[in-house]
């Protein structure tokens, strides 16, 4: 199998839309592509990547960095081509980008209860840290 990683294209947007409905079929609407998507583009667009076998959009990864720390967000893989490296060279690649931009400590959050996904950055030497991860959605 052949799949390589690049900069999101706006084509790419029904594919990933698609592939995030079914890898969060829970995110909440503000989480969704139509809201994400837009939002990523304009604030470094260059650090939104996909992975593609062919054609075809099998992976994403949105990262960010604000000065201080790099976040992770929206890993993921299309249930077809997981187990196969998708997910860990978009993760490697982001902190590549990441790094080039000074950023040296990547944060991200997962739910809880996903085990699995907790396995995959474990084995990526992600660590758990004692945080508690709080939120506040602004109007507007």
């Amino acid at each position: 199998m052949n799949t390589a990683s690049r900069v999101y294209r706006k084509a790419d947007f029904a594919e990933v839309r698609t592939l995030w409905q079914q890898v969060f079929p829970d995110d909440p609407p503000w989480n969704r592509a139509e809201e994400a998507v837009s939002a990523k583009l304009a604030v470094q667009p260059d650090l939104f990547l996909v992975a593609s076998d062919g054609a075809n959009v099998i992976g994403t990864v949105m990262a960010g960095y604000d000065g201080h720390r790099g976040w992770l967000y929206a890993v993921a893989v299309s249930e077809s081509h997981r187990r196969t490296g998708v997910g860990s060279a978009l993760v490697r690649e982001a902190e590549i980008r990441l790094a080039a931009l000074g950023c040296r400590k990547i944060n991200l959050q997962i739910r809880a209860t996903n085990i699995q996904v907790q396995a995959f950055y474990d084995r990526l030497g992600y660590g758990t840290e004692d945080r508690i991860s709080m939120g506040k959605r602004l109007s507007g």
